[in-house]
């Protein structure tokens, strides 16, 4: 256990890096590993303004939208899982690396593929590197950062998210004019070299580093991001968390089979299921095609989702100043609600008559949905998902639940074309307002809170609410055997008398047929 007194130096908000040099440090950090994000955000929200050019040019029905635009995701699936085991075996900043080189070559080969196939194939390689940089660049992040300001800087890379998302929709804007697609998918080459060549330039974190045995490096790095007073008992915390991994003595698969992790990953899994089964990125996606179906022109629809975009920047920045001082469950569950209310009067306004005024007012319930998504649900998941795994499995539990993450945002994709055909957009939304009442109810319930913790010590405290949840379980559960057992005894005390009874008529019986046996 952490000693409080480190803890309380180095979480103060006041306290900061003493050095300017230190302040630019951290913000190169930022800028370079969340350029990871702000690709994850292009390669996500440019399919909105490419599909519907890309429909006339391949002949593309609703399945075959909805296969083009879910390939990239069921790649990212598989991108998360190898980005976690990846991170933890070549260290944070060589696998975003390799991250950024597929960037590349993935964004070329969709923008000169030829057919459907060669598309769909070159999107699902893309999404391998969209899955990896969605694992690691949080888990970057939130290891180097200082603990006082690691909730804005993880959260930093969700806005570079919404950015690229952003960023793509003007983009889309401006070259639709010329039907230009492939200009639209291949521009996303560019900020991946920035990405892969800046990397060269970072080192990995001070956690990694520690993992591998590496004492001086991992202190090289804290010198630049914290006090000098700070650095030995940053270090220290670090040492008695591996300590006590190294005890242990387990994989990391195994590990992950111990009950109070288990039960981190099961809430980790659910959170990651919540972000997506709410409908955000039917919205991200598909932006163009819902406000068509309201009557507006294609050039019109793709230039309206550039509002979708800039509110979503917007919200994450409010999102990133409040995410530390309101805390995380506080945020998820306020999100939730304003989420709710907001699809349930999204899909009311499909039910009336096409016409400009609804079309207005389609994309302002869909800003209003979107400001609540990016400001709440999205910035604070991804924050606790880099926050509340243990070091050892850090990497492969976040993998997992991010795997699960992109295997629910496919299914979305794959399904909402065809959903929007069958029982219209109305229905759709209503159905996405319903799943936000179920996450409520979720998060609410196991949604933890991190604010203000240094990793070390929240380990410690989850380890020890989690180990309290179990007890409380097993508790309850031997409760339930004993009334069991208690209902089992009466019922077989009242057998026996049942028996004795019987017992009892059938003597009785005998006696009585002897008399009359003896009168004949």
């Amino acid at each position: 256990m952490a000693a409080p007194t480190s803890q309380a130096t180095s979480a103060d908000p006041h306290v900061g890096p003493r050095s300017r040099r230190a302040q630019r440090f951290i913000v190169a950090i930022a800028a370079i590993a969340a350029l990871g994000g702000a690709l994850f955000g292009y390669d996500t929200g440019v399919i909105s303004g490419a599909l519907p050019f890309m429909e006339a040019h391949f002949g593309l029905t609703s399945l075959g939208e909805g296969v083009i635009t879910s390939a990239l995701l069921i790649g990212a699936a598989f991108g998360s899982l190898i980005g976690g085991r990846m991170s933890d075996a070549l260290g944070r900043r060589d696998s975003l690396l390799w991250a950024g080189a597929v960037f590349i070559g993935g964004a070329l080969a969709v923008a000169l593929s030829p057919t459907v196939a060669v598309m769909t194939a070159a999107r699902f390689v893309l999404g391998l590197a969209v899955g990896s940089a969605s694992v690691i660049t949080p888990l970057y992040l939130s290891e180097i950062a200082p603990p006082h300001i690691r909730g804005r800087l993880v959260s930093f890379n969700s806005l570079m998210i919404v950015s690229g998302q952003l960023l793509a929709y003007l983009i889309n804007a401006v070259l639709a004019r010329w039907e230009a697609w492939r200009w639209m998918l291949g521009l996303a080459a560019l900020p991946a070299v920035a990405l892969f060549v800046g990397l060269f330039f970072l080192p990995d974190t001070p956690r990694w580093y520690i993992s591998k045995g590496r004492r001086d490096d991992a202190a090289g790095v804290l010198g630049r991001t914290l006090p000098a007073d700070d650095v030995p008992a940053e270090l220290a915390r670090i040492d008695r968390a591996r300590s006590l991994e190294a005890g242990a003595q387990r994989g990391a698969w195994r590990q992950l089979r111990t009950p109070w992790v288990r039960r981190l990953l099961l809430v980790g899994i659910g959170l990651a299921a919540v972000q997506q089964i709410t409908g955000v990125n039917a919205v991200v996606y598909f932006a163009p095609k819902i406000l068509a179906s309201t009557g507006l022109g294609t050039g019109a629809a793709i230039t309206a989702t550039i509002a979708v975009g800039a509110v979503s920047v917007l919200a994450t920045a409010i999102g990133m100043s409040l995410i530390d001082r309101v805390g995380r469950r506080p945020m998820l569950i306020t999100g939730l609600a304003g989420m709710t209310v907001s699809l349930a009067l999204l899909g009311a306004s499909f039910h009336l008559p096409h016409s400009t005024a609804v079309s207005v007012l389609v994309l302002c319930l869909m800003v209003l949905y979107m400001a609540f998504m990016q400001a709440t649900l999205n910035t604070g998941v991804w924050l606790l998902l880099a926050e509340m795994f243990p070091l050892k499995v850090r990497g492969l539990a976040m993998g997992a639940a991010v795997f699960v993450m992109w295997v629910v945002n496919f299914a979305v994709a794959l399904v909402f074309p065809v959903l929007l055909d069958l029982a219209g957009a109305g229905l759709t939304f209503w159905f996405f307002g319903a799943m936000c009442v179920v996450s409520l109810v979720f998060c609410k319930r196991y949604a933890p809170e991190t604010k203000g913790l240094a990793l070390e010590d929240l380990e410690h405290e989850l380890r020890r609410a989690a180990g309290a949840g179990e007890a409380k379980e097993v508790e309850e559960a031997e409760e339930v055997k004993e009334v069991k057992e208690v209902g089992e005894n009466k019922e077989v005390g009242e057998n026996k008398k049942a028996e004795a009874g019987e017992e009892a008529e059938g003597g009785l019986g005998a006696d009585e047929a002897v008399p009359e046996a003896s009168a004949r």
